[in-house]
Parts: C-alpha cells; sequence; structure tokens
C-alpha cells in the first residue's frame, strides 16, 4: 500500500488506484476530506488556522494553513484532478479538539472547525460526517479507491465516518 502523508498546512489530491492520504496528530487542526465518486477523486486539507487574515505573507506562501484560504486551493485541485464541479461532492471534518488548555482560553479548535463550515458554505457544501471537538488527537486516513475515511486516536483504536 502506498501512503502519502500530508503535513499541517498542506492539502493534496489523488486518484491513485491503491493509495492512501494521510494526516497524523490532528489537535485543534481540522482535516477536510473531499470526496467525488465520478472522478474517483480524494483530497485532504490540514487546516491550522481559521483566517489568513492575521499573516497575509504566510498565506500566501502556505495556504492551506488557513481554513479561508486552504478551501479554495483544495477545491482547486480536485477540480485540476478531474472534480468537473458536477455531482456530488461529499465533505468529511475531523480534528479541531480542544487540546490548548483546560479554560480553553484560545478555542482555536473550535474557531477552526467554524471557519471550515463557514468557507464550505460560501460554496453551498457541507460535511456529510464529522469527527470534532472534544480533547483527543486524531489522525485521519483515506482510502483512494474506497472513499473510506478512517480515524485512529491513540488509545481508542480506529474507526470510520
Amino acid at each position: 500500500m502506498d501512503i502519502v502523508y500530508v503535513g499541517v498546512g498542506e492539502f493534496l489530491t489523488s486518484k491513485t488506484p491503491g493509495q492512501t492520504i494521510r494526516t497524523l496528530a490532528l489537535g485543534s487542526c481540522v482535516a477536510v476530506i473531499t470526496l467525488d465518486p465520478k472522478s474517483r477523486t480524494a483530497g485532504l486539507l490540514h487546516v491550522a488556522l481559521p483566517d489568513s487574515s492575521i499573516n497575509k505573507k504566510r498565506a500566501d506562501e502556505r495556504p492551506g494553513m488557513f481554513a479561508d484560504t486552504g478551501i479554495v486551493k483544495l477545491l482547486d485541485e480536485m477540480k485540476a484532478s478531474g472534480f468537473d464541479g458536477t455531482g456530488a461532492l461529499t465533505i468529511k471534518l475531523a480534528g479541531g479538539a480542544s487540546i490548548m488548555g483546560i479554560n480553553n482560553t484560545f478555542n482555536i479548535g473550535k474557531r477552526n472547525v467554524l471557519a471550515v463550515r463557514k468557507c464550505l458554505w460560501r460554496y453551498r457544501l457541507g460535511a456529510v460526517a464529522e469527527e470534532v471537538g472534544g480533547n483527543i488527537s486524531r489522525s485521519v486516513s483515506v482510502d483512494i479507491m474506497s472513499g473510506r475515511v478512517i480515524i485512529s486516536s491513540p488509545g481508542m483504536g480506529d474507526w470510520e465516518i
């Protein structure tokens, strides 16, 4: 099996048979998974922060770091990989945990989830499945051929969304 890793602030699309796209250790970060059954293309974005207005230069260099710029780039990559804009694009979300402190002072995880949803709504898209919030770290694997999305968390095992 061929596994391709997506790091923080990165995104990737693929339609390579036998390939799995994977991202590790989502805390407050959010994974946005896109699946197009028509072109058999899958995408994965690892969002770290909600809004690119805090650092425009960084957003230009690494648009995947931010929900608002990362969603745009992921959808552009889906189109470049074969998604023609017609038919159903399946969206799944994972991550957005509150791990930065007991008081949830910054609520980065919650803010990331809300920002991702807001950006998707601009395109009239919404998630059909979510594994978000809480206080656990999650890793995500997307099987290109089947479209299965598997979540893993230390001490909790694996489950599908």
